[in-house]
């Protein structure tokens, strides 16, 4: 199998897990609290059901098409620049993640119209295993993509 090949793979494999775990997370959230109700965590970690119509910090709120739509051609984007090089070491991982929360997140608003957010840190909006994945894979990306030094 090719490197290429193998980077599809191992990124779609990842993205897919991803979304599984996300879903599941949201929904055994979703039914373990009341309206409502907040359960502490740890170090002033609330778990609560919060729903978001917007995009981070509750941005667009009001613009929920323009959010798939802005989703959909954020995720293209990233597909075809994995597509120039899906052999590029540790790149899979980046795009896997970020894949799969965008994907986690975009089946939210189109069955629900809105995400299902469930930790909630002090000091900080609530998110969940999908925002924490995107994060994550923009971090991994950008290490991966960062050019390297020229020797001397």
């Amino acid at each position: 199998m090719s490197p290429s090949v193998r980077g599809w793979i191992r990124a779609l494999s990842l993205a897919a897990l991803v979304v599984v775990v996300d879903q599941v997370s949201k929904a055994v959230a979703a039914n373990a609290l009341g309206p409502g109700e907040r359960v502490d965590l740890v170090l002033g970690f609330e778990l609560a059901d919060v729903r978001n119509t917007g995009i981070a910090f509750g941005l667009l709120a009001d613009g929920q098409g323009l959010v798939i739509v802005v989703t959909t051609l954020a995720l293209a984007l990233i597909l075809a620049y994995f597509a120039l090089n899906p052999a590029r070491a540790g790149l899979w991982v980046g795009v896997g993640l970020l894949t799969g929360g965008a994907i986690g997140n975009l089946a939210d608003r189109v069955l629900a119209d809105e995400v299902t957010d469930f930790i909630d840190p002090p000091l900080w909006p609530a998110f969940n295993v999908a925002d924490i994945s995107i994060v994550i894979g923009i971090l991994v990306i950008l290490l991966v993509h960062r050019p390297r030094a020229a020797p001397a």
